[in-house]
Parts: C-alpha cells; structure tokens; sequence
C-alpha cells in the first residue's frame, strides 16, 4: 500500500512503523510551505492512504487534503506525529494485520460530549 504523508518536517521512525502495517511512503510534504502544499489538485498517482499529521497542519491545508482524498475515494487518517499516535489510528482504521481485543480504546465512532437535557 502506497501511502502520501502531509505534515512533519522530519519523520523519524514513522517510516519503520508504516513499514510494519505494508505501507510505504509514496511522498512526503512537509507542514511547513502551504503554498506548496496548496497548488497539489490531486493526489499522486498510486496513493492509496492519506496521513495528515495533525500537529502540524493548518485547518485549511487539511480540508484541502481531505477533499482530495474523499474526492478521489483515498482512505484518510488524521493524526499526531507520534508513533504511538500513528499505531493507534492504523489499527482503529483496520490496517493492523493483527486483531487486538484488549484494546484500551475500542475504536468506536466519536460521540459528542454534550449532556442533553
């Protein structure tokens, strides 16, 4: 699986932790130059995952990119840079080649926080 990667000026081990899930890295953009970022009308072609790296991002390069993505019909994962963080978000996607039963957040569609009267 061929991933783009959006966000991060330096990846770290994030390439080993893709590498575990089958992914690898199609191309990288830093969170840094948005202009770069903003002239893209598609995505490359071959991408078959999109990862924003949320900590790193402005809100309207990731709508930008997450319109792409649903235009296109490429999955997306919106997540910190962290490799805990990038662990969580493929297993809760499905692209964990193992099932975790024990798993302290159990992947559930986010529910609003407000308390109805």
């Amino acid at each position: 699986m061929n991933a783009m990667l959006v966000g991060a000026d330096t990846l770290g081990n994030i390439p080993e932790v893709l590498q575990e899930f089958g992914i690898t890295i199609h191309r990288h953009l830093n969170g840094r130059n948005s202009s770069h970022q903003r002239k893209s009308d598609r995505l490359p072609a071959g991408t078959d995952l999109l990862i924003l790296f949320t900590d790193f991002l402005g809100h309207n390069v990731m709508r930008h990119f997450r319109a792409l993505a649903a235009e296109e019909q490429v999955r997306f994962i919106a997540c910190r840079r962290s490799v805990c963080a990038l662990k969580q978000s493929l297993d809760c996607a499905g692209l964990s080649s193992k099932q975790c039963g024990s798993c302290p957040q159990r992947c559930q569609p986010a529910t609003s926080s407000k308390k109805r009267h």
